[in-house]
């Protein structure tokens, strides 16, 4: 037997929030970047409020589970002393991959609001749509888009200047 899915009213989102929550991940994927860690940032925000932090720092911290999504739920659920993120959303500046998006299912997390696709490992909506699947016991809602020309250019400076490096 199936159950039935549960559904939330529709949300009233503030874009304008939207926007000044993707600025400041923006603002920690450059701090990242100027680590050398692919330029991803991400801010975890509950009732207007942040409530995690977080940029890429796999290389840093020799951490290969150090994505900003990773680290921005980690510091909240420390913060709050809970693994469950109810009433959430989360900033982050790339599409999440497979690895971060099991983790905002299982964090309880509401909504994702990316800003640049990643064609080969997204999976919000590049390769499928993993949130939208029926197996999982949590809906997440998932809007992409946020500040993407920001965040697609600091992606590519980043790689630009990788290439020159090797050059």
């Amino acid at each position: 037997m199936t159950r039935p899915r549960q559904t939330r009213p529709p949300r009233i989102v503030d874009r304008s929030q939207d926007l000044r929550f993707m600025d400041e991940a923006l603002a920690l994927a450059r701090a990242g970047m100027a680590l050398g860690e692919v330029p991803v940032g991400a801010v975890l925000v509950r009732d207007g409020a942040v409530i995690g932090r977080g940029y890429n720092c796999p290389i840093t911290t020799h951490d290969p589970s150090a994505h900003a999504e990773m680290v921005a739920l980690r510091a909240a659920a420390a913060a709050l002393a809970n693994y469950r993120l109810p009433d959430t959303t989360l900033y982050v500046t790339l599409e999440p991959c497979s690895m971060c998006a099991g983790l905002i299912v299982h964090a309880r997390v509401a909504r994702v609001v990316f800003a640049a696709p990643e064609p080969r490992a997204g999976v919000a909506v590049s390769q499928g749509q993993f949130f939208a699947q029926d197996f999982l016991n949590h809906q997440v809602l998932v809007e992409g888009g946020v500040r993407a020309e920001e965040s697609g250019e600091l992606l590519r400076q980043f790689f630009r200047r990788r290439r020159q490096a090797a050059d």
